[in-house]
């Protein structure tokens, strides 16, 4: 099942968490939309929060050292704090690291750039990927500029785009960022096929394997799955697949779903035809497998996304356009993807936030802690109808101008 939530527009930031929370974090930090047939960034210095429970978004100025708007930036969630590494502004490429504490308790949220780190940063790059396991931030491949003294084998360079001493290419290295020690370091790798430098492409948890899939490099984009075992430091190679499997693409997401599977949706294929498909990828089987029944109008890339509560995958943001050709399709609406049953519990609470008028006698009786829950789902479908409500009134004034 899949539910829309209208909301808001952003593009241009991945992200990975760990741990499971209520809400879930926007940033329209370096994201950008398009104003008039111009490319703008959006402000720097908002934070939106969108709590699953009520489906309610709340905006929070945010303060400090506060990170220049850019696009195609890294972030990720460790113990409350979030990280974000790397993009591109109009200066260039970055590598500079900031982190912010959400869990506040004074409800100011305030940047901190780090730079008294030990240890050598990554090169400057975007579009990069992040695995998250044990305290440590561990970022592979990425777009970005070497000068001629750093080029290596780790580094494919775009042709098309060099000049004097500075190279622009595909990276496949793996960095590593120690957030207890504050230290950079960049692993010796053990064994193994490392995968083709890439950029675009996603990255996901389990256990302790870090999983890509797809990407990009030169006019090539691709459908290849590979991981790296974050405790030995050796590749597995490309992982050969039983049966069918999705087609090649860019600016996807791939989601982490219980202990061994994992959610792909969306991205950019590589005749430029932007996707809306999933798949869920079990490693047990080591197959892929087709979800039916999603929305074909609904499709996504440079989207987020992160697990919900019960399983559920929220997506977020993105454009529905070759951002290369028509950057017109900015998204301003959040996808909710069942990828399991729900609990009773759930369900039940879903049931009476969807007929609260024809329980509004009997709701008041409940125990309060339960009461609780049932006023964030009434809340949650409340929003849920206004927000259809104004979307099909504007598709009929829209209606009524064309004609």
């Amino acid at each position: 099942h899949v539910l829309l939530v209208e909301s808001f527009t952003w593009l241009g930031i991945s992200c990975a968490n760990k741990g499971k929370q209520n809400w879930f974090n926007i940033f329209t930090l370096f994201p950008f939309q398009s104003i008039e047939e111009n490319e703008v960034y959006l402000p720097s210095d908002e934070l939106w929060i969108y709590d699953m429970d009520s489906g309610l978004w709340t905006m929070h100025l945010m303060e400090g050292e506060l990170p220049t708007s850019m696009s195609g930036s890294c972030g990720a969630s460790i113990n409350g704090k979030l990280y974000i590494f790397g993009g591109f502004d109009d200066k260039g490429y970055s590598n500079r690291l900031y982190y912010v504490n959400l869990r506040t308790k004074t409800g100011t949220y305030r940047w901190k750039k780090i730079t008294n780190f030990k240890g050598q940063p990554p090169t400057p790059r975007d579009k990069l990927s992040c695995w998250v396991y044990k305290n440590r931030l561990i970022y592979f491949g990425g777009y970005g500029c070497r000068k001629h003294n750093e080029l290596s084998d780790c580094f494919d360079v775009h042709d098309a785009f060099w000049e004097g001493q500075i190279f622009w290419g595909w990276h496949n290295d793996v960095h590593v960022f120690d957030t207890t020690t504050q230290t950079w370091s960049q692993p010796t790798i053990r064994g193994g096929d490392p995968p083709q430098p890439r950029a675009a492409h996603t990255c996901a948890v389990l256990g302790n394997k870090g999983y890509i899939f797809g990407g990009r490099v030169l006019q090539t984009r691709m459908n290849d799955l590979h991981c790296l075992n974050l405790d030995t430091w050796t590749w597995s190679g490309r992982i050969n697949i039983s049966g069918e499997k999705p087609r090649d693409r860019s600016w996807h997401t791939l989601t982490p779903i219980g202990d061994d599977r994992l959610f792909l949706f969306g991205g950019l294929s590589s005749d430029n035809v932007p996707l809306s498909d999933g798949w869920i990828h079990s490693i047990a089987t080591n197959g892929w497998k087709q979800l039916t029944h999603l929305p074909k109008s609904r499709p996504r890339l440079w989207h987020t996304a992160c697990l919900g509560q019960e399983g559920e995958v929220m997506v977020f943001g993105g454009s529905k356009d070759d951002l290369l050709f028509m950057d017109t399709g900015h998204c301003s609406d959040l996808l909710i993807f069942q990828t399991q049953p729900y609990s009773l519990l759930r369900l039940c609470l879903d049931c009476i936030g969807k007929n609260a008028a024809l329980l509004e006698n009997q709701i008041p009786c409940l125990p309060s802690k339960l009461l609780q829950e049932v006023l964030k789902k009434i809340t949650f479908w409340a929003a849920m109808t206004h927000r259809q409500e104004r979307k099909a009134e504007t598709e009929r004034q829209n209606q009524l101008h064309s004609t």
